[in-house]
């Protein structure tokens, strides 16, 4: 059984435990927790699918310090890869077989949520070229899926998610519209149950280096 765990769980294990965190690990904790608390007060599926990426990005986010800025999707993917080397009782590993024959199964098969399709259809690859990715893609996941990769389940399903978060945060969908409610549910499913257990096992590891957050606050006048 999945272990699921809610915004209130979770702020009390923090309260109990901030003074003794990183300051930039409680700043990413205490972020990640008030967007996760948004979400699960929200009464519209687009809002909460928002929230939760809010919170899923406040936990993972990093300033890489570099002249080359990572790209989203590598530092996503690397931090999946962290998270996962501290998931000892295999949290994210119950995650995946849970929601497999549900909202990951139905991700991973949905081609609106896959770039290269949204690439074709603005002329930018062929048919062939896109058709071509989808398959793989499917491959790479019934492969990871056979020798129980977690790590590239989780960054595949992401991949599918983040281009599902630009579509709503750069105006490519409509509020409560018609055509995107499947993968917006099935998105909102895995995040809704991902956001939470990353949480726990960064409060479960608080002497690990965590990067500095994004935006830190630098002064009382920074709200």
């Amino acid at each position: 059984m999945l272990e699921i765990f809610s915004h209130e769980f979770l702020k009390k294990k923090q309260r109990a435990e901030r003074e003794t965190h990183d300051p930039n690990l409680a700043i990413r904790v205490h972020r990640a927790l008030s967007w996760l608390a948004r979400a699960e007060a929200c009464d519209d599926l687009d809002g909460e699918f928002i929230f939760l990426w809010i919170a899923f990005n406040a936990a993972y986010a990093q300033e890489t310090g570099s002249t080359r800025p990572a790209s989203t999707k590598e530092t996503y993917r690397n931090f999946a890869e962290k998270i996962n080397n501290f998931d000892h009782g295999k949290l994210i590993y119950n995650l995946i077989w849970d929601e497999y024959a549900s909202s990951i199964r139905l991700l991973l098969a949905n081609k609106y949520v896959f770039q290269p399709y949204w690439d074709y259809e603005n002329n930018l690859i062929s048919y062939e070229a896109w058709t071509s990715k989808f398959q793989t893609s499917v491959k790479l996941a019934n492969k990871a899926l056979s020798k129980s990769d977690t790590v590239t389940i989780v960054g595949l399903v992401l991949d599918r998610l983040y281009t599902l978060r630009n579509q709503l945060i750069h105006g490519g969908a409509t509020w409560n519209g018609a055509v995107n409610r499947l993968q917006l549910s099935d998105g909102r499913n895995f995040l809704s149950k991902l956001v939470p257990i990353i949480i726990s096992l960064m409060l479960e590891n608080p002497r690990e280096l965590w990067g500095p957050a994004c935006y830190p606050v630098t002064d009382n006048k920074q709200r």
